[in-house]
């Protein structure tokens, strides 16, 4: 999905009652299926030197804390669209 296409999707969380439950308390509230859980290990990050326009790098900078993610993801869209 494009990131577009996951902005239009609607929320179906309850915020209201999420907001009036209070703090999560311990592992006893949430019924989680330890079966169906998937363990993905990311690849390990190779360090380059990149030249991009200042514009460009004080957009994901600004964006706050994990900007270098940001692009990789970015990156990682235009890949799979190709």
């Amino acid at each position: 999905m494009s990131l577009d296409e996951v902005r239009k999707i609607r929320s179906q969380t309850s915020w209201d009652k999420v907001g009036s439950n209070g703090d999560y308390a311990g592992d006893a509230e949430i019924d989680v299926d330890w079966s169906r859980v998937e363990v993905v290990r990311p690849e390990k990050k190779i360090m380059i030197s990149m030249r991009l326009d200042p514009d460009i790098l004080e957009f994901f900078r600004s964006q706050g804390p994990g900007y270098q993610s940001k692009i990789n993801a970015v990156l990682r869209s235009y890949m799979n669209a190709k």
